[in-house]
Order: C-alpha cells, then structure tokens, then sequence
C-alpha cells in the first residue's frame, strides 16, 4: 500500500480527513488517507436530499480550494460531494478506498500500527482519526421498538418525501436534522407532520439581513459563555417569535450553554413558519412503543403512519482507540486538532466538534494545525 516506510496515515476520507492530508502534503508530509467506503465524503452521500450546508460558501472551504461560486450562498449536499471530489483530485491525494481501520495500537519502536480489513498491518508515524460526527445512528431503546408495528427508520435513512405523501408522520428529535425533515415532508405532501419535542432547542435564523448567523457564532465563540447567553437572549426576542402556546417554549438554558454540551443551535430553514401556520405539530417527547401505538411523555398515544428518529449519532471510536484512553465518558476524544493525548503522542482527532462557528471552517483550521504540530516532529519531512 505504501512505497515509503511510516507514512501519516489519515482515517476517514470526508472532509476532516481530505483537510488534514492536503495540509501535510503542503508541507512535505507524506499522508495516505485510508477510506472504508469506495469514494471520498461517504456520509455526506447518504444525507436527504434537500440537505445545504448551515455555513455560507465562503467559509466552508477547506485548505487550498476555494468552493465554486456557481455552488450558490448555502450549498447543496451534491456539491458538497462534487467539492470533496475535485479537493482530492486537485490536492492528488494518496488515497486508499474499500480499507478500514479496526484499530490503533502504539508501535514498540514508536508511532503506530494500524490494523486493517484483509489482515493488513500498517505502520505509521503519525495518525489523523478523521473518522466522522455522524459515524454510527444512534436509535434509543425505547421499550416496545422491537415490536413496533409500522416503518420506523433512522434519520440517515430518510432522503425524500414523496415515500411519505399523504401519510401522517412522526419525526422524533427536534436539532437541525429533525426540523428540516419535518419541513421538507411538509413541503413533500405529507398529510400531517408532528415533531416529538423532549427539549426545546434554541432557534435562530441562518441569515438576517444578509449577515449569516455563521459569522456572528465566529465573533462569540472566545466569548464567557455566560455573556453569549444573555447576548443571544435579546437577539432571539427580536428576530424569532415565541411559539410558547404552539408547543415550542423558548428554552430555559442559555443558548452557548447548551453548545458547551454540545447542541448546537436549530437554524431556521421553514420551521418556525410551519409551526405557526400548524403544518409541523410539535408534541411530547418519545417514551415507548405499544403495537402500533407511539407512546409520548405526557401519556398521550398516537397512531402515525410512519417514525422517522432524528435522533443522532455515535462516534463509535471505542472499538479504534478506546484502549488507549483517549476518550471520554461519552466516547468522545479528549482532544481535538493540535493537541495529541499526553499518553497517545502522534495521534491527532478532527471533525468530532460542531461548533457554532461551522464545522468545515474549524475543521480547515484544525487542519493546517495538525499538519504543523506533526511536520515539526519530523524534522526530516
């Protein structure tokens, strides 16, 4: 696989892991980017279709190419794609498909040995985890799921919604993916959308007057979390309406807070209209299953055609490096870009953030980071 010893191996081939590779590659740094699926931005392939990125063009482009300015303001899923296609090609980006990494083990004669599918041991000077947020969908064992009598998927499942036309559907989950869901069967013709709410989100518009709500998250993002909280308080009074008596109360816990713990703000894509003309009903949270029967919260039953769980996603990086305790409670790396783990030197994570200021954008700047962090421990490359 490799025509030179120790490589940087970089795991995952979506757009943390083209990042990173492009940005050793500028300096000097022989990187092979291992991809288990048979093409670059596999998670991105298998979004709905209606997805757009939250985050304008302009500040979603990686390192070293810029995005099309035929690609518009907020760009397509398929551009996206089209985008991570071109970068690894203009980049000519050593780049291993249909190979996944099982795991990560020190190397006795120091950096890593990387075991693949096919009994392949790879050996490498460093490593980049470029593996992806949205790895594994994560469904709640709700009591009775098993036995649910009608369709119910997970949200990476769901692409259109004229599967769904006519019927009556319950979208579980309530961040960005659940209310563009909800949204889109709207638009789609679905008969009725109700939305299971178990905690209000914090909503904001994507775009005010031109300004994309992206650049005001980069200005606050060094900010006390305290002093964005109560900021973002007097900007919601004014720009998003209180849908209280529609089933949706604006939260009780400031909005930086909650992104500390990692919900990230819903950007407005149709919700709030929907809500308030009654298209997207929001109801109790989840609770069981009983035939075909949806349990909610407050102990009401419904009987919806269909359940669509918007209900996110694991890391699931236990299985790659949970050995190396390099993870937390919750499975999530204990660091993230330039600083490698104190017990794991030469092991770098990006993408496994989702910050306010924009996923792409962190990760370009992760990127060229860790390209630094690893060039200056290889005072040869």
């Amino acid at each position: 696989m490799t025509t030179q010893p120790r490589p940087v191996y970089v795991i995952g081939a979506g757009p943390g892991g083209l990042a990173a590779a492009a940005a050793l590659r500028a300096r000097g740094v022989r990187a092979v980017v291992v991809e288990k699926s048979d093409a670059v931005g596999a998670s991105w392939r298998r979004h709905y279709d209606r997805l757009r990125l939250h985050t304008t063009r302009r500040l979603s482009a990686l390192p070293g190419l810029a995005m099309p300015r035929r690609f518009g303001r907020w760009v397509s899923r398929d551009d996206v794609v089209r985008y991570l296609e071109k970068y690894a090609e203009y980049h000519e980006l050593e780049l291993v498909t249909g190979v996944e990494v099982a795991r990560v083990e020190p190397a006795p004669e120091g950096g890593w040995t990387l075991h693949a599918t096919g009994g392949r041991v790879l050996n490498a000077t460093a490593v980049v985890v470029a593996t992806g947020y949205n790895h594994t969908p994560a469904l709640p064992d709700w009591p009775g799921r098993e036995a649910y009598a009608r369709p119910l998927l997970h949200a990476r499942d769901y692409r259109a919604p004229q599967p769904y036309a006519g019927q009556d559907v319950l979208v579980v989950g309530v961040g960005n993916t659940g209310a563009e869901i909800a949204v889109d069967l709207v638009e789609g013709g679905a008969a009725r959308v109700r939305l299971a709410v178990r905690t209000a989100p914090h909503l904001v518009r994507r775009s005010t007057a031109g300004w994309p709500a992206q650049r005001t998250g980069i200005l606050v993002r060094r900010l006390p979390v305290k002093l964005v909280d109560r900021l973002s308080v007097a900007v919601a009074r004014v720009s998003v309406p209180d849908l209280s008596a529609y089933g949706l109360p604006r939260p009780a816990t400031g909005l930086y807070s909650r992104v500390t713990e990692g919900a990230i703000p819903v950007q407005d894509v149709g919700l709030i209209d929907a809500v308030r003309s009654g298209r997207v009903e929001p109801v109790a949270a989840v609770e069981a299953f009983d035939g075909a029967e949806v349990v909610l919260a407050d102990g009401s039953r419904i009987s919806p055609d269909a359940v669509i769980a918007a209900t996110g996603y694991r890391r699931a990086l236990e299985d790659l490096v949970g050995h190396l305790g390099v993870l937390d409670e919750r499975g999530r790396p204990r660091t993230h870009g330039a600083r490698s783990p104190e017990q794991a030197p030469g092991l770098y994570f990006t993408g496994f953030t989702n910050p306010i200021s924009g996923m792409f954008r962190e990760m370009a700047l992760d990127a060229e980071k860790i390209a630094k962090a690893i060039a200056a421990r290889l005072p040869e490359a």
